[in-house]
């Protein structure tokens, strides 16, 4: 999954939040120099992101894709379903997209000195452009997936992934709903399961 899932998926604990977003740059066990309520976000993002890509439904989505992109269909699955989330956000969340947003904004703002140095750097970028409130739109989606080829020196034609959006939207849309419904069950459980662990 993508930016906008993990935090969601997060819970009501910013540090636990925010630990989730950064994992990505967390490699082995260097989670564990950071303070527990990060190292919860960061297990559970790891969590997340292995139950996602061993589901078969998100599979089904990648295997749409893979003739013309390869090994990039998992990441433009990822970007997508955080469309689906952003637009559908009602569904998930009581409280507005963007005033989820701009909360999130801000608890990165304010524990600012505890974010690794890549995830200072692209802070302005994010900020600038709104990205977690720009996917709700296929407009932004396809900004993303423009800025997300650029980042492979145009290798990977992420950008052209719009057009399979529009062309399959309701394949995909269905796909992502079946799929997060099961995948807010796994993180519930994990996180619960992780606080339970530091908690000890």
């Amino acid at each position: 999954m993508n930016m906008l899932a993990h935090t969601h998926l997060s819970g009501d604990n910013d540090l636990v939040t925010i630990g989730n977003f950064i994992a990505d740059g967390i490699k082995g066990n260097d989670y564990k120099n950071f303070n527990t309520a990060f190292q919860i976000g960061i297990l559970l993002h790891r969590h997340i992101d292995t139950f996602t890509d061993s589901h078969e439904t998100v599979r089904q989505s990648t295997k749409r894709l893979h003739e013309k992109y390869g090994h990039y269909s998992g990441v433009i699955v990822d970007i997508l379903y955080d469309h689906f989330l952003a637009k559908n956000w009602h569904l998930y969340s009581d409280v507005p997209l963007a005033d989820y947003v701009e909360n999130f904004y801000n608890s990165l703002e304010t524990h600012y000195d505890l974010l690794p140095m890549v995830i200072q750097k692209m802070m302005p970028f994010m900020l600038a452009d709104n990205w977690l409130l720009s996917y709700a739109s296929i407009d932004g989606i396809s900004k993303v997936l423009q800025g997300m080829n650029r980042r492979t020196k145009n290798r990977s034609g992420m950008h052209e992934a719009v057009n399979e959006l529009e062309l399959y939207y309701n394949e995909f849309e269905t796909e992502f709903t079946s799929f997060f419904d099961e995948l807010i069950i796994s993180s519930n459980q994990k996180l619960k399961e992780l606080s339970k662990e530091y908690a000890r």
